[in-house]
């Protein structure tokens, strides 16, 4: 057996059953292992961003990792954008990443790169197999990184001589580390605050916005008076009727400063305390009002769930029914708007459908009119890099096989993974794409006002997406998307309907 075929039937064994891949010829072998032994699901994706995102939004779906197949340091350098969003919404990845011959490497060959220092910035873990008779152990280490609470992306680098030779065990799956529980002092802290304060928040993220954290949440915000709030970006909010109406931090400055200025206790649960995306002159870096107190209850690999019952329990608070969102919205008319498109969203999405949301601008003040939609998951860029929305559809339809994934895609943003609506096309995925079609890229006008500077021609040329125009309809149909145009609420809905009625892809471009 050699190395390669070691490696596949580890990550088998250690239940990672889906590879997302780019390979070239340092992974022929492992390609090759991979043909050969059952068991796991290949996806291609045409760049790297697309093999990592779709890693990240199948982790969220799925809750168990799958692995990426990169070739060598440029392959890893072109995902590191969907690794670094995957590391901020703490997805569990296997990364593995071909790399030169070991004994290649003093020759300097043209791909040779310091792919292990390209890794770190983006992995909790990362290792070199150098012999075929660590390449299994070193695998079922990096899967139990991956799998370590919260989530974490574990690179693994195969260089191609450890997968050619003989030698190669297969080890066995690693148990995965507990979930670390709360500190009994932390809940009993947490206790006194909402007992003893007033004005006080409890900002929720991570697990903590799963359903089940969310009923001990209500428990506690019924029988204290405290609110609730989400983090300004989540990896995966559970929302619809049956949930907590949460809306979150905004993401403008002034918005968020304001919407916190009246909370004495902000108590964190599987959040960080909320601070701005960017610095802007003369304004502040942290959201919370001057003398705020911050109270951690539980840290982000902590289980939530079990803190807020503990919580809950503390303070004797009763079971608590959850607020009713009223009436499902019927299907908007006329005009499109940003309420319009959300409300379109609440009234015909299917029952438990996935939300892929890079709206961007568009996209900020969706939360309210969606509350009385069905059940569904609503997943978020929590790093900000651009391009995520479209491969984490992909993996997100991957990893909740039989759910209609709705993909709200600004199209400046889309046009950094478009190669996603291939693959989308080539595994007939359920993901209806609403590209939101404003030619230009619209955050990055209120960016410049935000930041003080004024902008001329050239700038705003710089920003112009119209010139020439894009053509998306052409562009899905190029890749085996059927696609069309809406320009009205109506001709939206029409769309959203047909498409929840197929099996596979279908991109809408909304005129807005």
């Amino acid at each position: 057996m050699n190395g390669a075929e070691s490696l596949v039937h580890t990550l088998l064994g250690s239940g990672v059953d889906v590879c997302f891949t780019n390979p070239g010829t340092s992974e022929m072998h492992f390609v090759a292992a991979l043909d050969r032994i059952p068991g796991m699901k290949c996806v291609l994706g045409l760049q790297e961003n697309i093999v990592t995102g779709a890693a990240d939004g199948y982790w969220r779906m799925a809750e168990k990792p799958a692995a990426t197949l990169l070739h060598c340091g440029p392959g890893l350098a072109n995902g590191l954008a969907g690794l670094h969003d995957a590391r901020r919404a703490r997805s569990g990845i296997v990364n593995i990443v071909g790399d030169q011959a070991v004994y290649h490497r003093p020759f300097d060959a043209p791909l040779t790169a310091d792919t292990e220092g390209w890794a770190r910035g983006a992995s909790a873990f990362v290792r070199t197999a150098t012999k075929a008779e660590d390449v299994g152990a070193d695998a079922a280490v990096a899967v139990q990184a991956a799998r370590t609470s919260p989530g974490q992306v574990a690179t693994l680098i195969l260089p191609s001589d450890s997968s050619w030779n003989e030698g190669g065990v297969p080890a066995k799956a690693l148990p995965v580390p507990a979930v670390p529980q709360a500190d009994p002092h932390a809940v009993r802290n947490a206790a006194r605050v909402l007992r003893e304060k007033k004005n006080t928040l409890l900002l929720l993220g991570g697990l903590a916005l799963r359903e089940g954290a969310q009923k001990e949440a209500q428990r506690i915000a019924a029988a204290t008076g405290a609110k609730l709030l989400a983090e300004g970006s989540n990896a995966r909010i559970q929302r619809g009727r049956g949930r907590l109406m949460l809306d979150r931090v905004p993401y403008v400055n002034e918005l968020a400063v304001k919407a916190l200025e009246s909370y004495e206790h902000i108590i964190l649960v599987n959040a960080k305390e909320p601070i701005g995306f960017f610095g802007y002159p003369g304004r502040p870096s942290t959201f919370w009002a001057p003398g705020c107190q911050l109270h951690v209850l539980t840290r982000l690999e902590q289980d939530a769930e079990s803190a807020l019952r503990a919580l809950a329990e503390e303070l004797s608070a009763p079971a608590a029914a959850m607020p009713d969102p009223g009436p499902r919205p019927e299907a908007p008319r006329g005009a499109l708007s940003p309420e319009g498109l959300a409300q379109a969203v609440a009234a015909l999405m299917p029952e438990g459908s996935v939300i892929v949301d890079e709206s961007v601008t568009y996209g900020r003040g969706f939360f309210p009119h969606t509350f009385a939609a069905p059940a569904h998951d609503w997943l978020q860029n929590c790093g900000g890099a651009i391009g995520y929305g479209p491969p984490v559809a992909v993996g997100a339809a991957i990893g909740a096989p039989g759910r209609r994934v709705i993909a709200l895609q600004a199209d400046g943003s889309a046009m950094y993974t478009p190669q996603a609506l291939w693959t989308q096309a080539r595994e007939k995925l359920p993901v209806t794409t609403v590209l939101l079609s404003n030619r230009k890229y619209q955050i990055l006008i209120g960016e410049y006002r935000n930041v003080g500077a004024n902008p001329g021609r050239t700038a705003m040329d710089m920003l112009d997406l119209g010139n020439p125009d894009i053509g998306w309809v052409q562009l899905a149909n190029s890749m085996g998307v059927e696609a069309a145009q809406a320009s009205t609420l109506e001709g939206l809905g029409d769309l959203m309907a047909q498409s929840f009625a197929r099996p596979g892809p279908f991109l809408i471009e909304l005129l807005i």
